[in-house]
């Protein structure tokens, strides 16, 4: 093995969202870019300041890059079949490289409690020379950082973090962290280790072939173990697998929350303003993802949601529920503007926190409570003193649900009279009434009933709009949105009664003819006819392109003709997926991702459109 320094940078142009794929350990996720290079990364959680953030300012943000040093080099990024475990794979006239990345499982069964993300890079052929670059830029490339080399290693130490890298070859010091050069002959290695802490030495931490390998293995079985239990045996299963294994990707361990996406201030317009950060658990993405597990099997995740949930309620006996927690249960932090970052694609401001939290969103309601129904039909009964948080909670929707709200969209133009915020209004009665009967829970049922159908009743008569022949967006408006899509799915009304058919009929149209769809991908509403009080316009949304499959999939039973289209409409979406399977929230015009990636709402909606489809396409075979 003969090793060198020197050499120009192996980071390159910037990498498009579209372009990484994710590794994590449930507490954390890296991306991981086609070309090699960590560039989002926040330690020790989720939501904590970025140690690698060259997706958000390249020359700023910080990354750790391994890749052969020759331009040119043909590239290949897979997951390992049935896991979480990343390979980027080089093809070069003088060989074949791979570099496995992967986070083992820290403290779970057989596996030591250290938490590390570990980097091997392995020469299949040949013969081929590789550079690393290992350059941190702590809390948001705000603070400075001290490194030193050790043996076998190097330390970086701001003023909040410290962190080692362990690495098999020397390193050089250079001004913003460490390099290293390093030709490797067929079947050789090399192996680097991101560890918490500073150590040192690295002597006893670093890792050769054998070690690597067998956390290789340990954290592959750990995967398959955890999927083996995904119960969904129909068409474009794996697809639905690796659903399941990106949504796993986002839970919190420790508390059971579900982040909406490990990224933020990916912006929703190329250039544009549309920046939020999205690493805070949202109760209406994590009830979603709720019933997307259970659809799937996945009993344990929904049970540890729960848990989570009954403690948030037990801390808000008065008032309304925040939309949004931090993972840990606490508050989001303020939103703040980050102006030394020059954004995604210059997309600025680039923010963390989120002002949206302080927003008043009555549809979260709904989502929760149908959430607590399936979990306690499917996954474990509830107790009895979660049950009178809940009592309170629905009481509180009985009170207050006639308010204008912000919406499921989180305008920022003033609160309206929402339709689908007035349907989960809706939902969280009916499912508080079906579980206190199904639990015979005490409650005040006759006042639910009452309530219960006076907003249909005013949904019915100031949601509907008879010269759009549509459900609009909000009572007295002509916009249209995708959200209503969800009245037959939550069983407010039938998915062939005659108002619903004309809806899905209008929004299925283009948006040059007052729809919705460009050639089945929807957007979730009318940038122009909203007035969201935010600039810029923005992409299809994929959760609302699933929804479409999916109110056209129950709509079928009326109306064959919707079922095949309903086909050929999920699987363009699934072209839309990246090289590994993964979804952004929104797709650009040029058919490229935008907005924060992974997003977990995408994925479940995936799951969910897939689950009915197959069983409705299964029926008619």
């Amino acid at each position: 093995m003969a090793t060198g320094s020197g050499g120009p940078s192996v980071t390159g142009g910037s990498v498009a969202i579209e372009d990484h794929g994710v590794i994590g350990d449930l507490r954390t996720v890296a991306l991981v870019g086609n070309e090699g290079t960590i560039d989002w990364f926040c330690f020790p959680h989720f939501d904590s300041p970025s140690v690698f953030a060259a997706l958000l300012d390249r020359e700023r943000g910080g990354h750790w890059a391994i890749a052969p040093e020759p331009d040119g080099v043909l590239k290949r990024q897979f997951y390992w079949p049935e896991t979480n475990v990343l390979v980027t794979r080089f093809y070069t006239p003088d060989g074949v490289g791979e570099l496995v990345d992967f986070m083992p499982m820290a403290g779970r069964k057989g596996m030591k409690e250290e938490r590390e993300i570990l980097r091997r890079v392995r020469v299949v052929r040949g013969e081929m020379t590789f550079r690393m670059e290992c350059f941190p830029a702590f809390n948001y490339a705000r603070d400075t950082h001290e490194t030193k080399l050790i043996r076998s290693g190097a330390t970086f130490c701001s003023q909040t973090l410290q962190l080692t890298l362990s690495a098999s070859v020397p390193l050089r010091k250079a001004e913003r962290g460490v390099t290293a050069s390093f030709t490797l002959h067929e079947n050789q290695s090399a192996v680097f280790s991101l560890h918490p802490g500073a150590r040192t030495s690295c002597e006893a931490v670093v890792h050769n072939h054998e070690s690597s390998e067998e956390l290789f293995r340990q954290t592959v079985e750990y995967w398959r173990h955890w999927l083996s239990g995904c119960q969904y045996t129909g068409r474009w299963r794996e697809t639905v697998q690796r659903s399941a294994l990106a949504l796993k990707l986002m839970t919190f361990a420790p508390t059971g929350a579900i982040v909406a996406a490990p990224t933020c201030s990916l912006p929703e317009s190329p250039g544009g303003t549309r920046n939020w950060d999205y690493r805070f658990c949202w109760l209406r993405d994590a009830a979603f993802t709720v019933y997307a597990f259970l659809r799937i099997g996945f009993k344990q995740e929904a049970a540890a949601f729960m848990r989570w949930v009954e403690a948030r309620c037990a801390e808000y006996d008065d008032g309304p529920l925040p939309l949004m927690f931090g993972i840990d249960g606490k508050r989001v932090p303020e939103e703040q503007e980050l102006l030394h970052l020059s954004g995604y694609g210059g997309a600025r401001p680039v923010r963390i926190g989120n002002a949206a939290a302080d927003q008043l969103q009555l549809d979260i309601y709904g989502e929760l409570m149908d959430s607590v129904y399936l979990s306690n039909k499917y996954a474990a009964p509830i107790s009895y003193d979660f049950w009178r948080h809940l009592r309170r909670m629905v009481d509180w929707v009985c009170d207050n649900w006639e308010l204008p709200d912000e919406g499921i969209w989180e305008v920022r133009g003033g609160r309206r009279q929402f339709v689908y915020s007035k349907l989960m209004c809706w939902v969280a009665v009916d499912r508080a009434i079906r579980l206190a009967d199904k639990r015979s829970f005490p409650a005040d049922r006759a006042r639910w009933h009452k309530v219960r159908d006076t907003i249909f009743e005013d949904i019915m008569d100031k949601g509907w709009n008879p010269e759009r022949g549509a459900f609009v967006q909000y009572y007295g408006g002509h916009a249209l949105d995708a959200a209503n899509l969800l009245m037959p799915l939550v069983f407010f009304l039938s998915p062939v009664d005659p108002r619903m058919l004309q809806t899905l009929d209008v929004m299925r149209k283009p948006p040059s003819q007052g729809g919705l769809a460009s050639d089945g991908l929807v957007f979730r509403y009318d940038v122009e006819a909203t007035l969201d009080g935010i600039a810029g316009s923005e992409g299809t949304f994929n959760l609302c392109s699933f929804w479409l499959v999916e109110a056209m999939t129950r709509a079928s039973v009326a109306r064959p003709d919707l079922l095949e289209e309903a086909r050929l409409i999920f699987e363009r979406m699934l072209g839309y997926a990246n090289h590994v399977g993964l979804y952004a929230e929104q797709t650009g015009m040029s058919g490229e991702a935008l907005g924060n990636f992974p997003q977990a709402l995408t994925h479940l909606a995936l799951i969910s459109s897939a689950y009915n489809l197959d069983r409705t396409l299964g029926r008619r075979d």
